[in-house]
This record gives C-alpha cells, sequence and structure tokens, in this order.
C-alpha cells in the first residue's frame, strides 16, 4: 500500500485526538513515508489494496495524520480521531495501536515511543482508587519513602514459614511485605492458607510495634479467579492486593481495579520482553501511563542502581522530571496533574540494599516505596537484622547523615555496609 493520503505535515492535531509517537525501521526498498503511512492506515482504516467497501464518509472521519515524520531520529508522530478507540477499553486501544502494526513486512523494527492520551479519553478511566494520598493514609507515613521487602526465596517456603518471614521484616522495621511475582495459590503455599497465617502474624506486628503493617499478597491469576481471591483477602482483614499486569493482561487489570476496593499494587513481570529492546516494543513510559489510567495505586519502575534493566534515563522519566514525554511537561508520568487522575506510587525494587537508600532518593525522591529482597534476608544475621539495617540506613538520609558515620551506633546498618558496600549489584 503506497497511499501517502495518510500523511500531511502541515497537519495540527486537535486536544481530543490521540497522538502516537513511533520509532521506524523500514524494511530494505521502503521509504520512512511509505512506512508511517502504513502504520496509520494497518492502525485504522485502512489494509493493504483499494477497497470497495471504503467511502468518503468513513476516510474524512476517521482517517488518522502523520503530521511529523524526523528521518535523523527516525520517529513518527500520527494523530489519531477520537471516535477510533472505544472509551475506557484499554486492550481495544493496544489493538489498535500496537496491533497488526507490528507484523508488517514493510518494517524491520518499530517501537511505540509514548502515546498522549486527550483528557476527554482520560475522563472515562478510574485512574488509582487511593493514589499516594490514600497509601499515606492508611500507613499513617507522611512523608517519608516507605520501605519494604519480598518474601525470599520466592517460592519453596509453606505458608507458616512465609508468615514467620513476614513478621521478622515488620518488627524489624519495615512497613510492607509483599508476595513474588511468581507466588500464586501452590501445593505447598495455599493462597487462602497463607492469607489466614501472614495477616494473623500482621496483626501481631502491628500490636508489637505500634506501627501500621501492610502485606500485598500476591492475586494474580484468570480474571474471575483474582476476584475470589481478594475475597479472601477482604476475609482476613487485608487491605492491599497484588497483580502482575502484564501476565494478566490489561482486562484483568480492568477488572481487578473495577470490583475490588483495595489498594493495586501493581508487578510489571514480563516487560522486559516489550520495553527492553530500544528499536523495537513498547516503551516502558506507555505502559506506565495506561497502568495509571487503568487505576493501579503503585508500580514498579525499576531502580537506576539496582539489578535490574533500565537505566537512570529511563527510571527517572517515569518517576522524575521527563525530557521526551508528550504529555508531562510540567511534571512526571506517575505524579503528573491529570484531571480525575489520581497520582500513582513509584516503586524501587530490584537488587536494593541499605547502602544503596541515598543513591535511590536522590534521583527519585521521598514519594517512592523501595523494596528489598536479598538486600534484607541476606544480612549476615538474618530477615530482621537485615529489616532493621534498611530502617536505618532510611533514619540516616532522611537525616542528611553519611551511612558511615550512622552505622558507628547502629550495628545492623554496619553488618550491612561490610556486607554489601555502597556499590551498585553487578
Amino acid at each position: 500500500m503506497r497511499d501517502l493520503s495518510y500523511i500531511d505535515l502541515n497537519y495540527e492535531p486537535s486536544k481530543d485526538e490521540l497522538i502516537a509517537e513511533y520509532y521506524v525501521e523500514p524494511a530494505k526498498g521502503y521509504s520512512l513515508k511509505i512506512a508511517a503511512a502504513n502504520i496509520a492506515s494497518e492502525s485504522s482504516i485502512g489494509t493493504w489494496t483499494t477497497i470497495k467497501t471504503m467511502n468518503d464518509r468513513i476516510a474524512e472521519k476517521l482517517k488518522p495524520h502523520v503530521y511529523s515524520i524526523n528521518p535523523r531520529q527516525k520517529t513518527i508522530k500520527i494523530a489519531y480521531a477520537p471516535e477510533l478507540f472505544e472509551m475506557g477499553n484499554i486492550p481495544q486501544m493496544f489493538s489498535s495501536i500496537a496491533g497488526n502494526v507490528f507484523g508488517m513486512k514493510l518494517l524491520n523494527n518499530l517501537r511505540l515511543q509514548d502515546v498522549r492520551v486527550p483528557e476527554k479519553s482520560m475522563s472515562k478511566f478510574p485512574g488509582p482508587k487511593f493514589g499516594i494520598d490514600g497509601v499515606r493514609k492508611i500507613t499513617k507515613i507522611k512523608k517519608r519513602p516507605l520501605i519494604g521487602t519480598i518474601v525470599k526465596p520466592k517460592v519453596g517456603l509453606t505458608s507458616a514459614q512465609h508468615a514467620k518471614v513476614a513478621y521478622d521484616s515488620w518488627v524489624g522495621g519495615l512497613d510492607i511485605v509483599k508476595d513474588d511475582e511468581n507466588l500464586s495459590s501452590l501445593t505447598f503455599n495455599s493462597f487462602k492458607n497463607r492469607m489466614k497465617q501472614v495477616l494473623k502474624l500482621r496483626d501481631k506486628a502491628e500490636k508489637e510495634t505500634g506501627n501500621k503493617k501492610m502485606y500485598m499478597p500476591n492475586i494474580t491469576a484468570e480474571s474471575l479467579e483474582m476476584l475470589k481471591r481478594a475475597k479472601i483477602v477482604d476475609q482476613f482483614g487485608g487491605e492491599y492486593v497484588m497483580v502482575d499486569i502484564l501476565t494478566s493482561g490489561w482486562s484483568g487489570l480492568q477488572t481487578v481495579r473495577n470490583n475490588v476496593g483495595k489498594v493495586i499494587h501493581a508487578h510489571r513481570a514480563m516487560h522486559a520482553a516489550i520495553t527492553r529492546n530500544p528499536r523495537h516494543g513498547i516503551s516502558m513510559l506507555t505502559l506506565a501511563k495506561f497502568a495509571r489510567l487503568a487505576g493501579v495505586d503503585q508500580l514498579h519502575i525499576g531502580t537506576v542502581v539496582g539489578k535490574m534493566h533500565g537505566g537512570k534515563r529511563e527510571v527517572i522519566n517515569l518517576h522524575g522530571e521527563i525530557e521526551d514525554s508528550m504529555i508531562t511537561e510540567n511534571g512526571h508520568i506517575l505524579e503528573e496533574n491529570w484531571k480525575n487522575i489520581k497520582p500513582a506510587f513509584a516503586v524501587a525494587s530490584g537488587g536494593l540494599h541499605p547502602g544503596l537508600i541515598p543513591n535511590v532518593m536522590k534521583y527519585l525522591g521521598n514519594n517512592i516505596i523501595m523494596q528489598f529482597g536479598g538486600g534484607c534476608h541476606g544480612h549476615p544475621e538474618g530477615t530482621r537484622k537485615g529489616a532493621a539495617a534498611i530502617k536505618q540506613a532510611l533514619e540516616a538520609t532522611m537525616e542528611k547523615t553519611s551511612l558511615t558515620e550512622y552505622a558507628k551506633t547502629h550495628k545492623e546498618l554496619a553488618g550491612a555496609i561490610k556486607k554489601w558496600g555502597f556499590s551498585s549489584p553487578e
């Protein structure tokens, strides 16, 4: 298809149109302009040949416009009429702008870099039920970052053992304990039994410490099963659910948000299969925007300094000052002021230990949830001391005291520094 009528470099998008920005590498024999026209066509009203069923009314009302082509950066921007999308339906939106276009032979690589969702469309999404302010109200933590752990090993512990690790983490000083991404309801650790035992020890930890403690159980499963598991969480007095939002899918996430009145902690397991290649796939920036619109209260964004893929610029672009995003000119993605959409908490997790806390906070600020797996349970004296070391490192950073100085009077932090130092893990 060589219909260049989709290209209008003088076109000015309206505020009601959805804007998609793509990085494009055409296959041999095709120009960037031809590729752009085909992307616009395939993602909307066109097909590979002329058709008798097309008419001027459809074309005039629904034809998207390629209004920007940057040959040097190999990027294009396309404006789509709002009528092309079902309001509030994320699967349909991705089926359009990130669907068949990725399979076209005339492209070697294609990456959906960014999406500007118009305000009118945003109003049809619920956004976070609690958001940052709601989570801070529940936890009674007004200003500082929240600190937590992921029970390790990821799988293998019985429900009783899992609960004991959680209890030690809470009484050691952490605010949050969560399941890992691949722990659901397994033969050696069933979901219901885990809820019963962990939340019982959560109550015990709250009484002993006088502080609010949170548990984030992974309810990820088939969507109706997730709703059943959320009811079990409610039965035992839990305030949170955790969802692997990409493996469960956008529809699963929207089902949970629309039917479960609890804080939603979003794990991004599988994202790197989609986001890691800088020349192909979908950016984490785009996924983060739609996750917030769908209604997550917390979202993993990387750590800048930890073990997971995602460089400083990418992570800060998700949480801190945005340099390239089209709809974040006055703020940042998870906290930017979107009409009727609450801000969401950014979660830093992956290879963190107490010695990295000053750098994480330097890059990401106080509106962050920091989670430590091996960096808690790998402490030389075990989980409880590891939790204490994390809390001490946070206290030192909040007081603007160096960790080495603070460690002189806090042996748990000293033990963590001796083992991990201040360097990022490889």
